[in-house]
């Protein structure tokens, strides 16, 4: 639930940031309105400075003007030709215009003088840097601070509201473990004396049908028994007979696959041997041998290959000639069946995906409805290994 919440806060957040982005626009461009008048009328405000000087200035007395100067704005006297008199200004300016002009990051004010009145100038022209790094940095503190508060508020709600469901989810969690450990031991005491039946009283189409029945509760319970466990085991890897426990699952599923007078075919080369772990390995082959059986229609066929390619990858295939597979994009979502009515709660193919995208086992899937499917699994090269005996 955490990174659900985590997962949903981030894009709240981000939804949010995005409906903020337009009022934020507005007020970037009011504020970048605002600096710049002000940096027109502060340009303004030294030209008059500059003038009032120059109009008090005596040229009688013989004494030397002295030119304003300001610590961020540069100025000059320019002729008719826009030569210059007198400048401070080093850069060549960009047009002649009269009036508040900006050109690449400067910010300009040319004045008209009246004719020969001051040092035979023409214009007054003001130079000032123009920076907008304060307003980015007020702007991007803003959204910061913005997007920070409505992903905190986001996940304190988020949190607030899965409270009751997460308390309902871990009862609900509880309530599968207690049940799958109470499964266990009346599905081995069934089990247990079905068997003993059998070798007292011979073969009985009831108890095989009880026996193929407690099979299929039982690969239920494994897929239940792995969900709860998985994450806080550590699978642990070894040597495993790949071809000898192909064959051995085949043989387990044949009962179950005879109360629908299913044939289960094999094509297994011998002495395939592989690093994994059994307990996930089981995972995979019931599952594919369950579905397989629990699909096909009545007096089928299922058929399972195991070979070994040219560049040592080991492919493990299941198919069936059953009802197909309308979505395959769907089959490994937790809890998705698309026949209800044939039963499982559909955590079967989930936990398979889950085990074969850790191990980097590729997964083919050829399926068309109402004809069959074909399971492809490829295990890497770097799998394969030497049985020892």
């Amino acid at each position: 639930m955490n990174r659900y919440a985590l997962k949903e806060a981030l894009i709240y957040t981000a939804m949010v940031s995005m409906i903020l982005l337009m009022p934020l626009y507005l007020y970037y461009t009011y504020t970048v309105s605002i600096y710049e008048t002000k940096n027109e009328l502060s340009l303004r405000r030294q030209a008059k400075i500059i003038l009032h000087a120059m109009e008090q200035y005596d040229v009688t007395t013989g004494a030397a003007f002295s030119y304003p100067r300001f610590i961020s704005v540069t100025s000059g006297l320019y002729d008719a030709n826009f030569a210059p008199i007198f400048t401070l200004i080093e850069t060549p300016l960009p047009q002649w215009e009269v009036g508040y002009t900006q050109q690449k990051g400067m910010s300009y004010l040319v004045v008209k003088l009246p004719a020969g009145r001051f040092f035979d100038a023409s214009y007054l022209v003001l130079s000032a840097p123009l920076s907008y790094w304060p307003i980015y940095q007020t702007m991007t503190f803003i959204l910061i601070l913005i997007a920070t508060v409505v992903y905190i508020l986001s996940l304190f709600f988020l949190r607030r509201f899965a409270k009751p469901y997460e308390e309902a989810n871990a009862q609900l969690d509880n309530f599968i473990k207690d049940t799958v450990h109470e499964i266990s031991t009346p599905l081995s005491i069934i089990n247990t004396n079905v068997d003993l039946y059998r070798l007292k009283e011979g073969e009985n189409r009831y108890f095989n049908r009880i026996k193929a029945a407690s099979k299929t509760l039982a690969n239920l319970y494994n897929d239940m028994d792995y969900l709860i466990k998985n994450e806080n085991i550590n699978f642990s890897q070894d040597t495993i007979d790949l071809s000898r426990v192909v064959a051995e699952r085949i043989d387990y599923f044949d009962e179950v696959a005879r109360q629908k007078e299913i044939t289960l075919s094999s094509q297994i080369d011998p002495d395939i041997g592989i690093l994994f772990n059994y307990s996930q390995l089981q995972r995979i082959i019931d599952n594919n041998l369950s579905n397989a059986i629990k699909y096909s229609h009545e007096g089928g066929r299922v058929i399972v290959q195991l070979f070994e390619k040219s560049n040592g990858e080991v492919v493990l295939s299941f198919q069936d000639f059953g009802i197909g597979i309308q979505y395959p994009h769907k089959i490994f979502k937790r809890y998705y069946r698309e026949e209800r009515n044939k039963g499982g709660f559909g955590i079967g193919l989930n936990i398979v995906k889950n085990i074969i995208d850790a191990a980097h086992i590729r997964l083919d899937i050829d399926s068309t409805l109402g004809q069959g499917s074909t399971f492809g699994y490829t295990f890497p090269a770097q799998m394969r290994t030497s049985i020892t005996n």
